[in-house]
């Protein structure tokens, strides 16, 4: 076996931080500077002539509540294994964050998180990570439902006939899930999954699901005020069953979290454009929705993925709580 010393498994850790830093501003540099949908002339003009401070400052709020929904969310998890503090619950949370940013579906946030814990508790670390991000997209999927229900109600994007059979092939598909819970493939199943979820209590599900619902409706929000912003006057409802929409069916897709604008202002220009909506006026709000929500939190991110350091050699705010049995 071969043996590194501590001073090259310092450097290798700098290139590897190094790495992620740069591959993460190289990504956002790339999709700002290369996106030739975005008609930066027409975004100033409008941006001159509805510019306002308070506005501004605002939808600035708004990404900073979105985000400290999420540290709250993570701050609550982790308590059932250690107690953190807000401070440290917001470096795991952006250092994460930057972490997946080039990863498929963000999957390299789990693997961020579980760093600033020992290796015997990665996989604790994992299956709070899952719950955090799991409420957040059972939410997307409820609301995008009825928002999809409502949009198609008004605007008759596919047939009743359509609508019944999806919601059969989703009713199917739970049944039979459930049915087939005691089924174990490499030692899980979905009844060990469900065991494992309620050894955690309920106080910190109910506190999970409340923060989560408070976040959707924070970033969903802030959608439409930027909609509004840029003067289209749309009826409140239709406006929020499309957001909810667009979030649903983006959320559905796989991509990479530096995508994640590109995906789901794809969609959002097919529903907004049934709408009347300017195609270039969906693809900017989705632009700014992803630097306001992911690269501004990356930029700080970065700062803590630069001054990472391993559990083994810096000491955790935590006192002592029952953990989730291996």
């Amino acid at each position: 076996m071969i043996s590194i010393s501590h001073k090259t498994k310092q450097f290798l850790v700098l290139i590897i931080k190094l790495l992620i830093v740069s591959g993460a501003f190289y990504f956002i540099y790339n999709q700002l500077a290369n996106n030739d949908k975005l008609n930066w002339e027409e975004f100033m003009v409008l941006f001159k002539k509805n510019q306002s401070v308070a506005g501004i400052s605002f939808i600035l709020l708004l990404s900073v509540l979105n985000r400290f929904f999420e540290i709250l969310k993570w701050q609550n998890l982790v308590s059932f294994i250690h107690k953190i503090s807000k401070a440290e619950a917001t470096k795991q949370v952006l250092a994460a964050l930057t972490a997946g940013l080039f990863t498929p579906n963000g999957v390299g946030e789990y693997a961020g998180k579980a760093l600033f814990y020992k290796k015997s508790e990665a996989k604790k670390i994992l299956f709070l990570n899952l719950i955090c991000n799991g409420i957040q997209m059972v939410l997307t999927v409820l609301f995008g439902i009825f928002g999809l229900l409502y949009f198609n109600a008004n605007y008759n994007i596919i047939t009743t006939k359509t609508v019944v059979i999806l919601f059969g092939t989703l009713i199917l598909t739970f049944g039979l899930l459930f049915s087939i819970k005691k089924l174990t493939i490499k030692g899980y199943s979905i009844e060990i999954l469900i065991h494992k979820i309620n050894e955690i209590p309920k106080a910190i599900h109910q506190n999970n699901i409340f923060l989560a619902i408070c976040r959707y409706l924070v970033f969903s929000h802030q959608y439409y005020f930027l909609f509004l912003a840029f003067d289209i006057d749309l009826p409140y409802l239709v406006l929020m069953s499309s957001i909810t929409s667009v979030y649903f069916l983006g959320s559905s897709l796989p991509t990479f979290q530096f995508l994640d604008f590109a995906v789901k202002g794809s969609v959002a220009v097919y529903f907004f454009g049934i709408l009347g909506v300017n195609e270039w006026i969906v693809v900017f709000i989705s632009t700014l929705m992803w630097f306001l929500n992911i690269v501004l939190p990356v930029i700080i991110g970065s700062y803590y993925v630069l001054n990472f350091k391993s559990p083994s050699n810096k000491t955790l705010l935590v006192d002592s709580e029952p953990s989730l049995k291996e």
